[in-house]
C-alpha cells in the first residue's frame, strides 16, 4: 500500500510504479468526486459557461466593442449577432457531452489536488530545502493553471466562436455546428491554455534536471514567436487587435520561462561553487 512507503534509498523500480499507481488512483478519484459535484450545477455550467460565448452580449464581446469605441474604431469590431445553430445529430450525443463536461470540470477543480499528489511523488528525489516549497509550488502552479483556463475561456474561445461563426465561403452555406464540435473546441481551448500557462513550472524543473537552459530557449525564441503568431492567427478573427490580444500573453510567458531558466541555472552554478 502507498501508506507503507519505504525510504527513498530502499525503493525499487516496482515500488516506484506502485507509488505512481496510487497517485493516479487518488487523482482519478478526486476528478470523479469533483465531477459528481459539478453534476449538481450542470444547468448553470451549460447555460452560463459552456454556451455563454454564443451570446453577443458575452463580456468579451462587450469589452472589445467598448475598446473599439475608445480607440476610435467605432463599431468595427462590435458583435451584434452570431448567426449559427448548435445542433445534436447523434442519439446519445447530449448524454456523452454531459458526462465529458462534468469530467472536464472535475479535472479543472481537482487540479490543485493532482498537483499535490504529483509533488508527494517527486519530493523524495528533491533536497530538503526544495521539499519545503510544496505550498509555494502548488499555489503558483494552481494560479497559473486557473489563469490559463480563464484566458482560454474569456479570450480564445469567444474569438474562435466569433471567427468560425461569421466565416463563410458562400451565402448559400449556413453554419450549423454539431454540439460535439462546439464543446470539443471549448474544452480544447480551455485545457490547452491552462496547461500552456504551466510552461514556467515545467521549464523550472527541466532546467534543474539540466535538460533545458536559457541558452536553448533564447536560441529557439524566433521559432517560438512564429508558432505563437500562427496559433494567434488561427484562433482569432483576421484583425490585428485580436491577434495581439492572444499573442502578447503567450509571448510574455515564453520570456518568463527564459528568465526562470536563467535564475535556476545561476543558482545551480552558485551552489556548485559553494560545495
Amino acid at each position: 500500500m502507498a501508506k507503507n512507503r519505504k525510504p527513498e534509498g530502499e525503493m525499487s523500480f516496482l515500488d516506484h510504479l506502485e507509488e505512481l499507481r496510487w497517485v493516479l488512483v487518488r487523482s482519478a478519484a478526486a476528478v470523479i468526486i469533483m465531477a459528481v459535484v459539478s453534476y449538481f450545477f450542470a444547468d448553470y455550467i451549460f447555460s452560463e459557461i459552456i454556451f455563454g460565448p454564443t451570446d453577443p452580449s458575452f463580456i468579451t464581446y462587450r469589452f472589445f466593442c467598448e475598446a473599439s469605441h475608445y480607440v476610435g474604431f467605432a463599431d468595427s469590431i462590435c458583435i451584434t449577432e452570431l448567426n449559427f445553430i448548435i445542433q445534436n445529430t447523434e442519439m446519445e450525443g447530449q448524454v456523452n457531452i454531459f458526462v465529458w463536461i462534468c469530467i472536464t470540470t472535475g479535472f479543472i477543480l481537482a487540479f490543485p489536488y493532482i498537483l499535490w499528489q504529483l509533488w508527494k511523488f517527486i519530493s523524495p528525489a528533491l533536497h530538503e530545502k526544495e521539499k519545503k516549497g510544496a505550498k509555494l509550488f502548488i499555489s503558483i502552479s494552481s494560479i497559473l493553471f486557473f489563469l490559463g483556463v480563464l484566458f482560454g475561456y474569456f479570450v480564445i474561445v469567444p474569438m474562435s466562436v466569433n471567427f468560425l461563426a461569421t466565416f463563410s465561403i458562400s451565402s448559400i452555406v449556413k453554419n450549423q455546428f454539431s454540439i460535439d464540435s462546439y464543446v470539443s473546441m471549448v474544452k480544447t481551448a480551455v485545457i490547452a491554455s491552462g496547461l500552456y500557462f504551466e510552461l514556467p513550472i515545467i521549464i523550472y524543473f527541466l532546467t534543474k534536471l539540466g535538460l533545458v537552459g536559457p541558452a536553448f530557449l533564447r536560441k529557439y525564441r524566433k521559432w517560438g514567436i512564429v508558432i505563437i503568431l500562427i496559433i494567434a492567427a488561427i484562433v482569432t478573427p483576421p484583425d490585428v487587435v485580436s491577434q495581439i490580444t492572444v499573442a502578447v500573453p503567450m509571448m510574455l510567458i515564453y520570456e518568463g520561462c527564459i528568465w526562470i531558466s536563467s535564475v535556476v541555472e545561476k543558482n545551480k552554478k552558485r551552489n556548485e561553487q559553494i560545495s
